[in-house]
């Protein structure tokens, strides 16, 4: 069921023309994330759809309810992640989910939300002495307040360390157990990969892909990077490049020193063929890797850019 439709959605600040046509479908219960680099449009898809940004041009619609006509309606059913900077230094994580509340027809219940952020243990102190994954886990809690259906989270982990992004993908996946529909942007692909159902790819204000993570890795190529290396001289490895390139499911080898890297359709097979003849010539293999592809080798080769933060 599709709770959310955008509809060839532009938008130009001046000459600047940052979303030229954006068109998606968001399912309900799903983790739909949008990345790109920096320029590519997210944010300022996100704010026309939060409503906080007219677009030039495009529908957005939230079920049967649109902007122009059911704005108080949409605004009940959607949370969006305040930027750090909405806060007030002074007040505490309780006086701010407090204020927020009071927003609200029907709210959740601070110590609830407090809990599910894991702030409970400093809903007493000021903003201002919280660190920056305190402050990014209250700005979602913030986005709860109002039990939405729909949470809107841009870069929510932004600056943070390790510890404290492994620390909001547990808030968001308690998210999705609740039902709940949530629109991410982000840089980082690994965590696009570990909490997306669907990645929308956007670059230079369009739409470039989208699919779930595993169906755009394996869109991407059948073929896989082998490495390897010898503990022998240069003898070996040459020679088991010819005896790779002879194989049809190798596409190319390339070789440094002992070192070998292979590119195949078929792992199993090339490793099975080439260990046949290691084994007759006495050969001894030292390392063995299997390169698994990435959301990042996705985009380079849609895009034809590397990531960049």
């Amino acid at each position: 069921m599709h709770v959310l439709e955008v509809n060839h959605l532009k938008k130009s600040f001046g000459a600047v023309q940052a979303v030229k046509d954006v068109s998606f479908q968001v399912e309900q219960g799903e983790v739909f994330t949008i990345i790109g680099p920096n320029g590519a449009g997210k944010t300022t898809t996100l704010e026309m759809i939060e409503g906080l940004v007219p677009p030039n041009q495009g529908e957005i619609q939230f079920g049967n309810l649109n902007w122009k006509k059911n704005s108080d309606d949409i605004k009940k059913i959607i949370g969006v992640q305040p930027q750090l900077s909405a806060m007030f230094d002074l007040l505490t994580p309780s006086e701010h989910l407090q204020l927020f509340a009071s927003f609200y027809d029907k709210s959740r219940h601070e110590d609830e939300i407090l809990k599910m952020v894991n702030l409970t243990e400093h809903k007493d102190k000021q903003v201002r002495n919280l660190s920056g994954g305190q402050r990014q886990r209250l700005a979602i809690g913030m986005a709860m307040v109002g039990d939405a259906e729909m949470i809107f989270l841009d870069e929510p982990t932004t600056g943070l360390d390790p510890q404290a992004r492994r620390n909001l993908w547990d808030i968001i996946l308690r998210l999705k157990a609740l039902d709940k529909t949530i629109i991410l942007t982000t840089h980082y692909m690994d965590e696009a990969e570990q909490l997306s159902d669907r990645v929308c790819i956007v670059d230079q204000g369009e739409v470039i892909t989208i699919d779930r993570p595993d169906a755009l890795i394996k869109k991407l190529t059948v073929e896989r990077e082998v490495r390897l290396a010898f503990l022998e001289h240069e003898e070996a490895a040459i020679n088991s490049e010819k005896v790779l390139n002879a194989l049809s499911v190798v596409s190319h080898v390339e070789r440094d020193l002992t070192e070998l890297k292979i590119w195949t359709e078929d792992p199993e097979y090339t490793l099975l063929e080439l260990f046949n003849f290691t084994n007759k010539k006495d050969y001894q293999v030292d390392q063995i890797s299997i390169r698994e592809m990435s959301l990042e080798d996705v985009f380079i080769a849609f895009t034809g850019k590397e990531w960049r933060d």
